[in-house]
């Protein structure tokens, strides 16, 4: 393994007064749900890693694993001050197929075993797990988490966002936390949404920073996925072999200390104020070795000159951004 050491800097998040590493551990991937089976014991290796390393922000959520990633948070960290868990409910699973909910009963319950499963009391962070718009705006499931961090049960709350409706209609109600999909392909959502963030002062957690992958510079255009990856089903071949071939826009943020299309597609979404940390999806320590690391020493994270070229190179191969 390599010996490979970081010194993790912080970011505020939002209006919380709570500071947090800019670079999180994600356990979607991790818990075997997203792209195939991770052996339990690269489970263990990766969050003991990531905290040796300095991260003091891990994601989940309740159905990762159906619960085994909260319970395995709960096993391997540490009852640490500076420890932020986030993790996020609303799909009820004891259903075929699941449903989402977010009725205050079932809020409740499943917040009380998801604290369960973690093992804490403090740092504990809880986002409306992928809500309609509408959801978020009947005030309803909000309401629930604003009282459990009036009752000091969590530390803050907030909303996975899959669209700006939803994003918007989340500050409107004071949330104090988006997570969005965030990268150098896909940044128009939060872009949009700066001046609403900004004015509420909303922490933003950036997650599928690279897209799932793609944003990584290694696949072929013919990549074929695993039994149990998503992402067999998310691009048609052609849409897949489009992609692919995109992503040598990011050769234009490559050089000095950034030497993969990796590393510029992690420093690209630090470069944006507006986040607080980005969700980082390693699924073994290899990977969250080259992730930490390539995400650089710290600002500036890209040259404004290259960011330029960047845009220009994504303009001309057609992609929306």
């Amino acid at each position: 393994m390599t010996r490979y050491t970081a010194h993790m800097r912080r970011r505020p998040l939002g209006k919380t007064g709570l500071s947090v590493t800019e670079l999180a551990v994600g356990t979607w991937g991790l818990s075997g749900d997203a792209y195939g089976p991770v052996h339990e014991t690269e489970q263990d290796r990766v969050i003991d890693r990531a905290y040796a390393l300095g991260v003091r922000l891990f994601e989940t959520a309740d159905v990762y694993a159906h619960g085994n990633m909260e319970q395995k948070l709960g096993e391997r960290l540490p009852q640490d001050a500076e420890l932020i868990v986030v993790t996020k409910i609303g799909t009820d699973r004891t259903t075929v197929p699941p449903r989402k909910r977010f009725d205050p009963q079932y809020l409740k319950q499943a917040f009380e075993r998801a604290r369960d499963r973690l093992r804490r009391d403090k740092g504990l962070i809880v986002l409306l797990h992928n809500p309609a718009a509408a959801t978020v705006e009947r005030g309803e499931a909000p309401a629930i988490l604003k009282e459990l961090k009036l009752a000091g049960a969590i530390a803050a709350w907030g909303v996975s966002a899959g669209s700006v409706e939803i994003a918007r209609a989340a500050v409107a109600q004071e949330a104090d936390i988006l997570s969005m999909a965030y990268n150098a392909f896909f940044a128009s959502d939060l872009h949009e949404l700066h001046t609403d963030i900004a004015h509420a002062k909303t922490g933003v957690m950036a997650r599928s920073i690279l897209a799932h992958g793609l944003l990584s510079g290694y696949w072929a255009p013919h990549k074929d996925f695993v039994a149990g990856d998503h992402r067999s089903e998310r691009w048609t071949p052609e849409e897949l072999r489009r992609r692919v071939n995109q992503v040598r826009a990011l050769r234009a943020l490559v050089g000095g200390d950034v030497h993969t299309a990796r590393g510029a597609a992690l420093r690209f979404v630090l470069t944006n104020d507006d986040v607080s940390t980005i969700v980082l999806g390693p699924r073994n320590q290899i990977q969250l070795d080259q992730l930490i690391r390539e995400a650089g020493k710290g600002p500036p994270y890209l040259p404004e000159e290259k960011l330029a070229k960047f845009a220009k190179q994504l303009d001309d191969l057609g992609v929306p951004g």
